[in-house]
């Protein structure tokens, strides 16, 4: 394997071993022009290192344009380790992950992803303060969920007003793939709204326990199984799970107007987005929709402020619309139209100071 021609595109690789704990991982930083780089630390039992680098790669680029479109001083990175987040944590693990961390002087910073908790990051932050998304009672912002789910219903309010003239969430209905962290609280957002709602999660509980949340609040819920949440007549779809659900397959079995969802790459291909275009659907490109999370631990570098955090999140409105201004304009996919907003937006910053002082403390570290 050509290794460079891998990581093309990328600054920085890392690969992080540490036989006593059995820490295996990976760290990517795509790019810091904007300032250092920010991303979540996934853990999962990858089946090959080689599937690991694929997914560390394509997450930490995706981060660089996700905090360019958040309109937030850092750059894109993401890490990852290899292993069963089920069986094979250690706070020990954690401590020698943070170790790796801490080893970038201040380059890369990182929280809790999918397969670790902000507990877990408790352990690596007493090795490296490039911490982020610690709890509350340790100084961190707390649960970044809630600004996610937030930032969610903004991305389907300015949805809905780009389709349809008005941003009202009632009167319409939402296919809800996922009722995890942020999708069950989208979901009781919108009942609470009025709305109505078709959900499908693996987890059959939490369906059945936003049913009977659904009987005291206006709107109403239906529960569907798997695959079936593609199909579904409904206005918007919302994405709340994993990535790569656009695809070949389910842009046929679409019935809907928009899409609008939290979970991150979910065009399987860049190419869905065109497909889905053609098709009249209109596409919320997903790294803006759910930035709510990255904006509260990149605003907890500066001492966590959750009305800051609150007024940043809302901009997430005026952001899709603007993008879905430039695909009408342009005439190109909302996709499209995002990522070359984002590009615009780091070009005209290339030339920035550097984020490190000159005892080589970063800037951006100022809480601690």
């Amino acid at each position: 394997m050509d290794v460079f021609s891998e990581i093309s595109g990328h600054e920085q690789v890392v690969f992080c071993n540490d036989p006593h704990t059995g820490l295996k991982a990976i760290i990517a930083i795509h790019n810091t022009t904007l300032g250092p780089a920010l991303g979540g630390c996934r853990m999962r039992p990858y089946a090959t290192v080689n599937e690991a680098l694929n997914d560390v790669l394509r997450l930490s680029k995706g981060m660089t344009y996700k905090c360019a479109a958040a309109d937030v001083d850092f750059g894109g990175g993401k890490s990852v380790i290899i292993g069963d987040p089920l069986g094979e944590k250690s706070p020990e693990l954690f401590r020698a992950f943070g170790q790796f961390v801490e080893s970038l002087k201040g380059r890369f910073y990182t929280g809790t992803d999918m397969g670790t908790t902000p507990e877990d990051f408790v352990h690596a932050s007493k090795e490296t303060q490039c911490i982020v998304g610690i709890p509350e009672e340790y100084g961190g912002s707390g649960d970044s969920s809630i600004p996610t789910a937030l930032g969610v219903i903004y991305g389907i309010k300015a949805t809905n007003k780009a389709v349809w003239g008005d941003d009202a969430l009632q009167g319409r209905t939402y296919a809800i793939q996922g009722l995890g962290k942020v999708g069950f609280k989208v979901a009781e957002r919108l009942l609470e709204e009025g709305a109505d709602l078709f959900v499908s999660d693996i987890n059959e509980a939490a369906c059945e326990l936003l049913v009977q949340k659904a009987k005291d609040l206006p709107g109403s819920v239906k529960s569907v199984r798997g695959e079936d949440i593609y199909g579904v007549s409904a206005d918007v779809f919302v994405p709340c799970a994993l990535g790569g659900i656009i695809n070949d397959w389910t842009i046929e079995e679409l019935k809907v107007k928009a899409i609008a969802g939290s979970a991150n790459n979910q065009l399987e291909r860049e190419e869905h987005g065109q497909d889905l275009w053609r098709r009249g659907i209109l596409y919320a490109p997903d790294y803006i929709v759910n930035a709510g999370g990255l904006i509260q631990v990149a605003d907890e570098l500066y001492e966590p402020n959750k009305q800051r955090v609150l007024t940043k999140t809302k901009a997430i409105y005026t952001s899709l619309l603007e993008v879905y201004k430039h695909s009408e304009d342009r005439g190109i996919c909302t996709a499209e139209a995002a990522d070359l907003f984002c590009e615009q937006r780091i070009e005209a910053r290339k030339h920035r100071s550097s984020f490190f002082t000159a005892d080589r403390k970063p800037k951006w570290n100022i809480k601690r």
